[in-house]
């Protein structure tokens, strides 16, 4: 059974949200809050496998929030919001979220989000990555910073990385490298243990930040 925390400052939404969860056989809603300073104590309380959580909410926000979850447990995140805005991917998947859906997303994606999370998957496909590179193209991204594990990674990891970070999916980059997409998720998988992260959305983090891939100047 997949356990899920609501935090969202709406009760309305948060009601929904729960009922939908309640609904399906293999979800629960352990637990509600109103505030990012709640979600935090409530994952700490209930340890669920995942939080959908909104951005913006009194007392902390949700990346704050989502950023110290992430820093002390176990606990994935998956971040609703109702603004479709590059700023709130950036900032949610730097502090550790695992996926970013919209609020009026189809209620069966809602519940297919949080079990692809709870799998450990990043819900990040290649439509927001391209986005989200967007707004790394639109301002001056951060000063490339050295990365623990970076250089452990083989030369075939690296392509693999910056294909990631390109927005290409695993088919695409099996396609593009000539390789099968088994072996693409077993680069993957080791990407992920090498540098240490979560999921595939850090994996596009490192790859901008550390200055492995920047992007093209816009015409």
């Amino acid at each position: 059974m997949i356990r899920v925390v609501i935090a969202d400052d709406q009760a309305l939404l948060r009601g929904s949200f729960r009922l939908l969860i309640d609904l399906a056989d293999d979800l629960t809603a352990v637990a509600e809050a109103a505030d990012g300073a709640a979600a935090v104590s409530a994952v700490v309380e209930h340890r669920p496998d995942v939080v959908l959580m909104d951005i913006r909410m009194p007392v902390m926000n949700g990346i704050e929030a989502t950023e110290r979850i992430c820093a002390t447990t176990d606990t994935r995140v998956l971040m609703l919001t109702t603004f479709d805005l590059d700023e709130y991917v950036y900032a949610a998947l730097r502090a550790g979220a695992s996926g970013f859906v919209l609020k009026d997303i189809p209620p069966a994606e809602l519940l297919d989000a949080i079990r692809v999370v709870a799998a450990g998957d990043a819900l990040l496909s290649p439509r927001v990555t391209r986005r989200l590179i967007t707004a790394f193209t639109r301002s001056p991204g951060p000063v490339p910073v050295p990365r623990a594990g970076l250089e452990a990674i083989t030369g075939r990891e690296r392509e693999v990385l910056v294909l990631i970070a390109r927005g290409l999916s695993n088919a695409e980059i099996a396609a593009h490298l000539t390789l099968s997409t088994a072996t693409v998720k077993t680069h993957v998988g080791r990407l992920l243990t090498k540098l240490d992260v979560r999921d595939r959305a850090q994996l596009v983090i490192v790859a901008y930040e550390t200055g492995l891939i920047t992007p093209a100047p816009r015409n």
